[in-house]
């Protein structure tokens, strides 16, 4: 007999499951119980009639009486906590904490008076120890002493708030967004690489005064073709995709014979002509090209002095960088063969052979990364030199793709039989299915967390800022059981506290600005606590309405945020104000309403908020009817959002060189060319990383932005 549908859902919300939502639409709904069945088999509990409710609650009472210390205690620096420590009823124990830095702190006991608990014919004792507010910044040990010896547990001392961002109060920033892949000069492989990330940075800072450049997520893909061209579904988030290397920066480069560098000539040149095309991009080729070109930098030996580098970055990086190298190796031999089924299940059989069959291979990814590193160390050095005051602000996507270097290093923190989307909304009104495992609440706190914080100190390394995409992710995410459709799904909360402290330190400790991306529908506490803790917070113009449904005025935008006209899940403005994305999403079949309808909302939408730039004289009455109209239109939205407080504005590369087609059409895959589109002009043809430098009309709407800033 199915279990009691009330029980299953007072189970599911005991568990951080949620069983009610709020729609775009603002409307409550209720989630089904197949629906919750399916999340809580996710989640290790499955739940076939009442008897695996009742045991399901049993396990969850016991489970903290069977361990001496909680797998980790996260706490902020300005607060004091406690910590539960149980012991066989009876037994004195001792608590104290060995700092990160050195040095040791006891801990006083407290008063808990909570009954013995009969674990399986033994009674077991909890005592509580305090942990004190002012406790030193770090990763730290809790050692519980009995006489039967220690037990240890990591104790994690957060920041009150990340200060970072506290320096751009007095002067604001702005800078350029761009989609790096898409930005090529006359020296790329076809792609926008770290090297053109690097000359960019420099040529907004030096002559225009951008402060910043915000660039799409850097994730490594696939180690060989076919590769995702989203690059918000890696195999990794930790590490770099070989992709954006600039082969002739890499310092082996210089020691080539000239027979294997007129090779690496070659190789460029084979995909080099894709420079001048603004159709499609092509990532198979390129990578098939750089792949070949860096076997040939692969076998310069290394100077002593290379070498003692690349042995310090392989300790810092640590096992997490040799799992990826491994996992990199395993993939580059199986994929497009009947073994690449492999990549779902390595058994400790294929790893171990791997390990000795690719010993070579494993090398090749390492070094690989190694001269990615090098890479985006000189760009942020050479956005900083040029006058940036924070440099490269580096992208974290969501999540990773289903069989990837991520989903197996880490498949004991990742939950299996859901993925990760979004419910319905306006825009894509079918809901959102992103195929990425989420991260599993309690096997990533049995983890300490470390996989998080692992990959935020990798990022963070070259990165004067971080932008979360989807930072509600780390309150809760979207689950959608496998089989289920996009917007069948439920919330599954996450302890904030804990992922939000960690990202606050890391970030801290590497002085690194953090900007979440907090749109879509949440709770209005969500955003009290990112500003709580100092991270900024995400304002796109076209979003942003006051109480009762009006456009948001300039002066009641958020202080601690970073503004900008648009994102890119959205034409670029041009094509906005045109309508193009409505337009667009008819001719996929994403809409649910006609398209006349459609497009009169979107219009009268756009008209109130170019009524407030009417009101404010940024814009002369009448509509918006031809070029010139579009690019002054595109300059008075972006002097708006010049009067408002946000800490940040950053402006879209797209928009200053005037493009109109979108980067991506959420809800669709082959449907629309996704993340493939080059920059280019209003005419579609392409502008390269040379033209931006001397283009008027990318001069005149930074400047319009500098000014605006500087008046305010």
């Amino acid at each position: 007999m199915a279990p009691d549908s009330s029980a299953l859902r007072d189970l599911a919300h005991d568990l951080g499951v949620s069983t009610r939502y709020w729609g775009w639409d603002g409307a409550e709904k209720d989630v089904a119980d197949t629906t919750l069945h399916a999340i809580l088999a996710a989640l290790g509990t499955t739940v076939a009639a009442d008897e695996d409710i009742a045991a399901a609650r049993a396990r969850r009472e016991r489970a903290p009486w069977e361990r001496t210390l909680p797998p980790v205690t996260v706490m902020r620096e300005d607060r004091s906590a406690s910590v539960p420590v149980h012991v066989d009823h009876g037994t004195p124990v001792t608590v104290h904490v060995l700092l990160e830095e050195g040095g040791r702190v006891d801990l006083v006991q407290g008063e808990d008076n909570t009954p013995p608990f009969d674990l399986d014919g033994v009674l077991r004792g909890r005592a509580r120890f305090e942990l004190p507010e002012g406790l030193p910044l770090g990763w730290h040990r809790l050692v519980a002493e009995t006489g039967a010896g220690p037990a240890e547990a990591d104790l994690v001392v957060t920041p009150a708030r990340l200060t970072v961002h506290e320096q751009y109060a007095a002067r604001r920033a702005f800078g350029v967004q761009a989609q790096l892949y898409s930005v090529r000069s006359e020296r790329s492989w076809g792609i926008g690489d770290l090297a053109d990330m690097r000359d960019l940075a420099a040529i907004t800072a030096a002559r225009h005064g951008a402060d910043f450049l915000l660039v799409n997520p850097l994730h490594a893909s696939s180690p060989t073709p076919p590769v995702e061209p989203s690059p918000y579904l890696p195999v990794t988030r930790r590490f770099t995709a070989a992709l954006y290397l600039r082969i002739e920066d890499v310092p082996e480069y210089r020691s080539l014979t000239d027979f294997a560098r007129q090779k690496v000539d070659l190789l460029r040149g084979t995909v080099a002509e894709r420079n001048t095309r603004g159709d499609r991009l092509v990532r198979d080729e390129v990578l098939n090209a750089k792949l070949a070109a860096l076997e040939e930098l692969f076998a310069v030996p290394l100077t002593a002095g290379r070498q003692a580098l690349l042995d310090a970055y392989r300790a810092r990086e640590g096992q997490g960088l040799e799992d990826f190298a491994l996992w990199s190796a395993i993939a580059g031999s199986v994929r497009g063969t009947p073994d690449e089924v492999q990549l779902q299940h390595l058994d400790e059989d294929v790893l171990t052979r791997a390990r000795t069959e690719l010993a070579d291979r494993i090398e090749f990814h390492v070094r690989v990364q190694w001269w990615l590193d090098e890479q985006m160390a000189a760009a942020q050095a050479a956005a900083r030199e040029a006058g940036m005051r924070i440099g490269i602000m580096h992208d974290l996507a969501v999540g990773v793709e289903q069989v990837g270097a991520d989903s197996w290093a880490l498949q004991d923190v990742l939950a299996r039989g859901a993925t990760v989307g979004a419910p319905a909304d306006q825009y894509n009104q079918q809901g959102q299915n992103w195929s990425q495992p989420p991260w599993h609440p309690e096997h990533l706190r049995e983890a300490s967390y470390r996989p998080w914080r692992d990959m935020l100190r990798t990022l963070m390394r070259h990165a004067g800022a971080l932008r979360i995409d989807h930072v509600l992710g780390l309150f809760r995410l979207w689950w959608i059981p496998e089989g289920h459709e996009a917007a069948d799904g439920a919330y599954v909360s996450y302890d904030h506290e804990a992922m939000i402290g960690i990202l606050a330190l890391e970030a801290q400790r590497s002085g690194t600005l953090v900007v979440g991306e907090d749109l879509g529908t949440f709770e209005p506490w969500v955003r009290e606590v990112l500003v709580d803790r100092g991270i900024l917070g995400t304002s796109i113009l076209w979003f942003e309405y006051d109480a009762q449904g009006r456009p948001l005025r300039a002066e009641d935008y958020r202080t601690l945020c970073m503004a900008s006209v648009n994102t890119h899940d959205l034409p670029p403005t041009a094509g906005y104000l045109a309508g193009d994305h409505v337009t667009l999403r008819h001719e996929l079949g994403l809409l649910e309403r006609p398209l006349a309808e459609e497009l009169a909302a979107d219009a009268a939408g756009r008209e109130e908020v170019l009524d407030v730039l009417r009101a404010e004289g940024l814009l002369p009455p009448g509509p918006v009817e031809d070029v010139e109209d579009v690019e002054e239109t595109v300059i008075a939205l972006h002097r708006h959002l010049a009067r408002t407080p946000s800490m940040l504005l950053g402006v879209s590369l797209v928009d200053c060189v005037g493009e109109r087609r979108i980067q991506n059409q959420p809800g669709t895959d082959e449907e629309y060319p996704n993340w493939r589109i080059p920059l280019a002009d209003p005419r579609g043809r392409p502008v390269g990383l040379d033209e931006i430098a001397t283009d008027p009309r990318t001069a005149r709407l930074l400047a319009a932005v500098r000014e605006g800033i500087a008046g305010r």
